[in-house]
C-alpha cells in the first residue's frame, strides 16, 4: 500500500496545493485517509480482470483492447468522472483515433510543358497528398535555414501558396518544411547533390523507404505539405538558371520565371481503430490547470497461441490509475477535491510504437498543453526488483525524469518520499 500512498499523495500534491506549504498540508490526515483507500485487493481485483485470458493481452485494436476499454471507461461512470471527449453533440470516455498504411500511389511534376520523371528526376515523401495537380510560383530560399528565411521576409518576399526550394543542408527536410508552412508556403522542394550522378545515388539509397508504405495516424486536419526532392538539373531548369551556375549565381528570394505543377496521391490502408480511455475530474479555483495521471492499457497479444497477458506491463499502472481515481472521487464526494482538474487516461498503442501518447499530444489534445501543469505516467508499478527483493521490502517505486524538465516536480518528489517513508 505504501508505494499507492506515495503515488497518491505526490499526484494530491500537484493538484490540490499550490503554495509553499502544500507539504504541511498533505501531511495532515486528509490526504493520508484517500490515500489508505487503496487496497491490494482493490487493486488485484481490477489486475485479475484487466490481465485476464479474455482481454487477449491487449493488443491494439484488437476485440481485447477494446473489453478492457469499456472496463475502464465502465469505471470512470461509476466513479462520476466526466467524459470529456466531444462524439457529435454527445460526450465520451473514448478517445478514438485510427494507423493507416500509407503509400504513394502516384505523383508528378511538370516545369512548362514537360513531365518530369518519378525516381529519376524527383521523388517525393508521403507525408500528405496533392490529388488534384496543383500549380504554384517558386521562389529560392538559400539553404533552408533560419536565417533564410528571416532574410525572405527582410526582403517582403511573401511565401504564400508557393512552392520553395532550397539545397539540402545539416537541418532536417520536417524542420526546413515547417519553417516554410509557418511562412504560408505549400510545398517545399528540396536540390539533392551538385549533379544528376548524386541525385541518383540519393535515390538508390533511400529507394526502399520512398517506396515502402508507412505507418501513420490519421488526422482530421491532414498536413498541408508534401515534400519533394529533385536533381540538380532538374533544380537548374525549375529556376530556369544555367546547372552549372546554380550554386553561385542563384540568391535568395528569387522567383522562377514559369511555376512548378505538382500532384501527390496517396493510397492509406487502414491497419486499425484503437482509443485512448479518460475521465474528467473538474477542480476548483484553478479548473484551467490540469494534472493528467496517465498509463498505457495495452500490451502485446497472443503469439502463437499464448496469451501475454501483461499484468505488469502495465496492467499495473493501469489498475493504480484506476484506484487513484477512485480514492480522488471519495474525496470530492466528500468535500475534499482538488483545486486543479486532474484527468485521468489510460492510453493505447504504447507497445507499438506510443501511437496513443502522440495522437493525445500531437494531434488531438483535449486539454490545451500549455494549460497542462505536469503528466504523471505509471508504467509497471508492480515490478520486483531483485536488490528490494532481497531486503524483503515490496515497498519502491523508480521514479523516471522528474527532474528533467522540472525542478519544482523533483522537489515535491523528494519531500513526499522522506515524508512518508521510513
Amino acid at each position: 500500500m505504501t508505494k499507492h500512498l506515495l503515488l497518491l499523495v505526490g499526484v494530491w500534491g500537484l493538484s490540490l496545493f499550490s503554495h509553499p506549504a502544500w507539504a504541511q498540508l498533505a501531511a495532515d490526515a486528509i490526504a493520508r485517509k484517500y490515500a489508505e483507500t487503496i487496497q491490494e485487493s482493490d487493486l488485484k481485483k481490477h489486475l485479475f480482470i484487466i490481465a485476464a485470458d479474455s482481454m487477449e493481452g491487449r493488443y491494439t485494436g484488437s476485440q481485447g483492447q477494446k473489453k478492457a476499454a469499456k472496463y475502464i471507461a465502465n469505471h470512470f461512470e461509476q466513479l462520476g468522472l466526466t467524459p470529456p471527449v466531444a462524439d457529435g453533440n454527445a460526450k465520451s470516455y473514448f478517445q478514438p483515433f485510427q494507423m493507416v498504411e500509407r503509400r504513394i500511389d502516384n505523383a508528378t511534376m511538370s516545369i512548362g510543358n514537360e513531365a518530369k520523371t518519378f525516381l529519376k528526376d524527383f521523388y517525393v515523401l508521403n507525408y500528405s497528398a496533392m490529388n488534384t495537380p496543383t500549380s504554384l510560383p517558386v521562389v529560392f530560399a538559400g539553404q533552408g535555414e533560419a536565417q533564410d528565411f528571416a532574410e525572405l521576409q527582410a526582403q517582403g518576399v511573401s511565401l504564400q501558396g508557393k512552392a520553395v526550394v532550397c539545397f539540402k543542408s545539416k537541418t532536417t527536410a520536417d524542420e526546413k518544411a515547417k519553417q516554410a508552412r509557418r511562412l504560408g508556403a505549400q510545398t517545399l522542394i528540396i536540390i539533392i547533390g551538385n549533379s544528376q550522378k548524386e541525385f541518383d545515388e540519393d535515390v538508390s539509397f533511400n529507394a526502399y523507404y520512398i517506396k515502402k508504405a508507412t505507418k501513420q495516424l490519421v488526422q482530421k486536419t491532414p498536413p498541408e505539405q508534401s515534400i519533394f526532392f529533385v536533381s540538380h538539373p532538374t533544380a537548374a531548369q525549375l529556376l530556369g538558371i544555367e546547372a552549372s551556375n546554380l550554386t553561385e549565381k542563384l540568391t535568395i528570394g528569387t522567383s522562377a520565371a514559369a511555376p512548378v505543377e505538382l500532384s501527390v496521391n496517396i493510397q492509406d490502408k487502414l491497419i486499425w481503430s484503437s482509443e485512448n480511455v479518460v475521465g474528467l475530474m473538474e477542480g476548483t479555483d484553478k479548473k484551467d490547470e490540469y494534472v493528467i495521471i496517465t498509463a498505457h492499457y495495452d500490451h502485446v497479444g497472443i503469439t502463437n497461441g499464448v496469451v501475454y497477458n501483461g499484468a505488469d506491463d502495465d496492467g499495473s499502472g493501469t489498475v493504480s490509475v484506476l484506484e487513484i481515481a477512485e480514492a480522488f472521487a471519495q474525496a470530492k464526494a466528500e468535500g475534499n477535491g482538488p483545486r486543479r482538474s486532474v484527468v485521468f487516461m489510460t492510453v493505447a498503442g504504447e507497445e507499438i510504437g506510443l501511437f496513443g501518447s502522440q495522437f493525445y499530444t500531437d494531434v488531438e489534445p483535449i486539454f490545451p498543453l500549455e494549460n497542462t501543469v505536469v503528466d504523471l505516467n505509471i508504467d509497471m508499478v508492480g515490478r520486483i526488483d531483485d536488490k528490494y527483493k532481497k531486503l524483503n521490502n515490496p515497498n519502491y517505486i523508480y521514479l523516471i525524469g522528474s527532474d528533467k524538465l522540472s525542478s519544482t516536480l523533483h522537489q515535491l518528489s523528494e519531500e513526499v518520499n522522506q515524508t512518508y517513508t521510513t
